[in-house]
């Protein structure tokens, strides 16, 4: 399909620039897929659409502060890196700005030498494998000198990395937020775990395929970038008696979908695994794994909206954008939220 057919006009002032002061007091548009209407809430009311036996999938992954700033041995040229895949042996895979000056063997100095990296391979697309050395637990020194790697239409910075992060966050590794689940408070989870909704947790790491636009003109030419997975037995175990059932699985946000469609794909069923997924979701997908979908709304263009328009159709989606639009709901990363059902 034609890149240009997920498009749509989307002021400036729309983007939202800084969470919700309260998560789960966000717009919310409830969108019926079967009888396409669509009616505007706030977030915490979705506890009126939730219902006893409902099984939640959230992506518990949790955003490690993996933009650094570097300089390079000798030249001290200044070089940006967001750290994306976990290769082991501390090498990660790196997007890098300035790439084309880093080659193998260039040395990078970080922060008063907390880390050194050395670059061991030359990827495409700015990418470069590189080992790190440290003193230490790696993770702290992230701490001390990484900063949260908001997505570049973000021009803050957060006032509390924990902003950038759900609530139950829990695995570190993610370059990026699986931002729909920021709407989500302990207390409004707890209404729902008494009212009876199954809550299940999965973790997909997300890596390059948030930042990375959608460059060819037919999506069907779009190549994915692989992110890691994991399904633990206890959640396949849940999530295979809720289909057995016939009890609603219900996909918070892009990232659970993907996980959840890719682990059902593969064995006709959930099953626990370790693994990596590059779906690509767009219009002619069917779906098999969940029954609804909570999403934020997304960049025009994106393979995001893809997905979406695969769930309930290109033409309905980019009639609740337009909505969305004209009612001023808040865009993207920090923005307003759809409950589609």
């Amino acid at each position: 399909m034609d890149i240009n057919l997920f498009d749509y006009y989307l002021p400036e002032e729309l983007i939202a620039q800084e969470p919700s002061q309260v998560r789960d007091e966000c717009r919310l548009m409830v969108v019926n897929k079967s009888t396409k209407t669509y009616e505007d809430h706030i977030f915490k009311d979705i506890f009126d659409y939730l219902h006893e036996g409902d099984v939640l999938v959230r992506n518990n992954t949790k955003v490690i502060p993996a933009r650094l700033f570097a300089v390079k041995d000798k030249t001290g040229a200044h070089v940006e890196v967001l750290l994306l895949k976990d290769k082991g042996n501390d090498t990660r895979e790196c997007l890098c700005g300035n790439a084309k000056a880093i080659k193998v063997g260039t040395i990078l100095h970080f922060k008063d030498d907390e880390l050194i990296g050395e670059c061991l391979e030359v990827k495409d697309e700015g990418i470069r494998l590189i080992k790190f050395t440290y003193k230490g637990i790696f993770l702290e020194v992230l701490d001390r000198i990484g900063t949260m790697p908001l997505p570049p239409y973000i021009h803050k910075a957060c006032k509390n990395n924990d902003d950038y992060q759900t609530v139950y966050a829990k695995v570190e590794g993610s370059a990026a937020a699986p931002t729909a689940g920021f709407h989500f408070t302990e207390e409004l989870l707890d209404r729902l775990i008494k009212k009876g909704v199954k809550i299940v947790d999965i973790t997909l790491n997300i890596g390059l395929g948030t930042f990375r636009p959608v460059k060819v003109q037919d999506t069907k030419d779009h190549v994915m970038h692989s992110e890691t997975y994991e399904v633990s037995e206890e959640a396949a175990r849940e999530l295979n008696l809720a289909k057995k059932e016939g009890r609603r699985i219900i996909a918070v946000g892009t990232t659970a979908v993907r996980t959840l469609e890719a682990n059902f794909n593969k064995f006709n069923e959930f099953k626990a695994e370790k693994s990596a997924t590059n779906i690509f979701i767009s219009p002619g997908y069917e779906y098999k794994a969940i029954d609804c979908l909570i999403t934020n709304f997304h960049l025009p263009k994106s393979t995001l909206v893809m997905l979406v328009s695969a769930f309930m159709g290109r033409e309905f989606t980019l009639e609740c954008y337009k909505h969305a639009v004209e009612e001023k709901y808040r865009f993207f990363s920090f923005g307003d939220s759809m409950f589609i059902y």
